[in-house]
């Protein structure tokens, strides 16, 4: 989508309604919204993409969601062949996904409509790294400003920004969605020093990145012929010279084979494979 442009009305006294259209950059809408001073979206800077991808799978960082301020998006249905308002229910939310995901092509996301709080301090700090970047204790509001550019700065630290150019430059973001574990794997996974954590909809999940690490992959490890991990996290695969889809498939194959062997734990795709 090339469609750009932010609009913003008043909606009383705190609140105020943004429209942003599909082509809109993500993070040029979360700057527009901190410099305005409206809270809501300030966790979600740095994240590649448009305005318009990120209801796809519900794009979300340190404890914020894009849905958690959405109240419409215009889109075009091609089933029917109009244009239709649809709201948060019809979208099928959950942890990174919804019905734009699980039925793609079938909607062409047009604008995003979100709701916003005057406040000149962010949502509580919910994450330890964040916390760590920020200086701050955890369940703090930092400055809206400050918790903004310190999301930019860890999310840098940890190679969690697309770079322009260069060898990193080739890559989907995280290739696997963080698990669901049962109780038991819970306890398992915590006693081996790794992270569980509770997402919005109370699920139980392991760490993606962790189990892939005690299975011996690491940071910049080559995986196959023009495929490796990033040089920051096992859990991006980046790819080079004349690397083809077909390999990034074989290699996500073989790094989910690996943690169901070993933890007993099905790791799942993040990236939306299409026709592999």
């Amino acid at each position: 989508m090339a469609t750009r442009g932010i609009t913003a009305r008043p909606l009383g006294q705190d609140q105020v309604e943004i429209v942003a259209q599909a082509g809109e950059p993500l993070g040029s809408l979360v700057a527009f919204t901190v410099a305005a001073g409206l809270s809501g979206i300030e966790y979600l800077g740095g994240i590649p993409g448009t305005v318009g991808a990120a209801p796809v799978q519900d794009t979300g960082a340190y404890g914020q969601q894009i849905s958690d301020t959405l109240t419409s998006i215009t889109a075009h249905d091609w089933q029917h062949g109009h244009t239709v308002e649809l709201l948060p229910a019809d979208c099928g939310f959950g942890y990174r996904t919804s019905t734009f995901k699980s039925r793609p092509g079938r909607w062409t996301i047009l604008a995003v409509t979100l709701r916003l709080t005057r406040s000149q301090v962010a949502a509580p700090v919910s994450y330890g790294h964040l916390a760590g970047a920020l200086n701050v204790p955890l369940g703090s509001r930092p400055p809206l400003a400050e918790a903004a550019s310190g999301v930019i700065a860890d999310r840098q630290a940890r190679g969690l920004t697309l770079p322009a150019s260069g060898p990193e430059a080739r890559q989907a973001g995280s290739a696997f969605l963080n698990p669901p574990i049962t109780e038991a794997q819970a306890t398992a996974v915590r006693a081996a020093g790794g992270p569980v954590h509770t997402d919005m909809q109370g699920v139980v999940r392991a760490s993606s990145g962790w189990l892939l690490a005690q299975c011996g992959y690491q940071p910049g490890i080559r995986l196959a012929a023009g495929v490796f991990c990033s040089s920051h996290r096992v859990l991006t695969v980046t790819v080079r010279d004349a690397a083809a889809a077909g390999d990034v498939a074989r290699v996500l194959h073989t790094m989910a084979a690996r943690v169901l062997t070993a933890f007993g734990v099905q790791l799942r795709p993040e990236i939306v494979p299409l026709g592999w």
